[in-house]
């Protein structure tokens, strides 16, 4: 294979089917990242490469490091973002140096350039050889009478393996360097307007993956089966990985809440939570819906199930800005247990409410910021009240996606059946990307 410049080769590695970010966005994410630096330089490592031989080969996929995509927009491996570094407003790009021969073996890797130029909207792009040198130097710069050099120096090194790097960057300097991931999970947590539409997309693809495994559902079917299916309708519909395991947890496996194993065979009359969440250019989806596995409630599983569904609803027409987690918490648990009539007799069914209500989604599917936020438009959470009876082997959660806005609040997955009835009409339905097992 030829290992020359290849545009649509380097392109491919930093794109993806969401396209790569638009480099407007990034540079604004830039600037508001050296606003709340207020002088302080930051040094962002990248994600490395994992090795075949000495990690699992299960496991070889490169995902960049969330932060360092966050501001660059770049896949390459090897990576370093210093920003600040030699005075206010500086920002400078490090790469790795192209290597051919090792690119027989990775394909054509994106170096310092025009293209990292183009692709990132960062213009001092500079090799890695040359990262010690230049950062150990600005460093020493910001020494002065009034304090210690590294007192205003943040960094996240990307992967522990990084972290030898930086300390031989600032060895001998006096002071300690600080952490700049709060400082970029701050503003993570309120999305501008491409992370959003990755996130519908991640939805989109959630919900029609939900959707396939309901229609090939049946008695018999086993859990690891329902999660090919979706898998299936992840990759086909774009999706370059999932967001998380994903849980399909059936009958007793139904109120475990962080069941992955995936090996029960289903029976007749069980329940079945799926909790599954695509992973599209970088952001992921979290929806959680509830089957009965034979297409058919039982009048006892869904009044429990009515019951959860309700609390999401109570919940959905709270969240606006203004409101926090805990305020969320407090209205779903409220409503709970006022209609829980005698369904957990003796008491109400909050005490099987065992979760917490809400969390941040992003980038991680627990995403980055801190979880008393006062919600703002632009901030999207998951709300997913649950009842877990483990002495019935009856588990319910549903779990939607839902973005503030500035007037309240939108249901990114709105379109995903939610009602019993209409979650019944479609397990009737014809599979349309799989065929059943018989």
């Amino acid at each position: 294979m030829s290992v020359g410049l290849n545009p649509m080769s380097i392109m491919a590695q930093v794109g993806s089917p969401a396209g790569p970010v638009p480099p407007r966005l990034l540079e604004a994410r830039r600037e508001a990242f050296v606003e709340v630096l207020d002088g302080a330089m930051a040094v962002i490592g990248s994600q490395r490469l994992k090795s075949i031989d000495g990690d699992h080969p299960q496991d070889s996929d490169f995902r960049q490091d969330n932060n360092f995509f966050y501001l660059t927009g770049l896949e390459t491996p090897g990576g370093w973002l210093v920003l600040n570094g030699a005075g206010q407003g500086s920002t400078a790009l490090f790469l790795p140096p192209r290597n051919a021969g090792a690119e027989v073996w990775t394909g054509p890797q994106m170096g310092p350039g025009p293209e990292a130029q183009r692709v990132s909207g960062l213009q001092d792009v500079r090799s890695t050889e040359r990262f010690l040198g230049d950062v150990r130097g600005w460093a020493e710069g910001r020494g002065s009478e009034d304090g210690p050099v590294l007192d205003d120096v943040v960094v996240w090194p990307g992967h522990p393996g990084n972290q030898g790097l930086l300390d031989e960057a600032f060895r001998d300097l006096p002071g300690e360097t600080g952490a700049a991931f709060p400082l970029v999970a701050g503003l993570r947590l309120v999305k501008d307007e491409d992370e959003i539409e990755r996130i519908r997309r991640a939805v989109e693809i959630t919900s029609e993956a939900h959707r396939e495994a309901w229609r090939v559902a049946e008695p018999g079917i086993a859990e690891f089966e329902l999660e090919a299916t979706i898998e299936y309708v992840f990759r086909s519909g774009g999706a370059e990985r999932v967001g998380f395991p994903g849980i399909v947890g059936s009958g007793p496996n139904s109120v475990i809440l962080h069941y992955d194993k995936n090996r029960r065979t289903t029976e007749d009359g069980d329940l079945v939570v799926m909790d599954l969440g695509a992973e599209f250019g970088y952001y992921s989806a979290d929806i959680t819906r509830t089957i009965p596995v034979n297409g058919r409630f039982t009048p006892r599983q869904r009044a429990v199930y009515e019951l959860v569904l309700g609390t999401l609803y109570a919940v959905v027409d709270s969240v606006r800005p203004g409101a926090t987690v805990a305020d969320l918490n407090r209205i779903g648990r409220a409503y709970m247990e006022e209609h829980s009539g005698d369904l957990c007799a003796p008491g109400s069914c909050t005490r099987y409410f065992i979760h917490g209500l809400s969390h941040w989604l992003g980038m991680d599917v627990h995403d980055v910021g801190a979880t008393q936020s006062v919600l703002e438009p632009g901030m999207v959470l998951t709300v997913e009240p649950g009842i877990y009876i483990p002495e019935e082997d009856l588990g319910i959660r549903i779990e939607d996606d839902v973005l503030v806005t500035e007037s309240g609040s939108e249901v990114i997955s709105q379109a995903l059946a939610r009602d019993p009835d209409q979650v019944e009409a479609v397990m009737r339905e014809a599979p349309r990307w799989v065929a059943r097992r018989r």
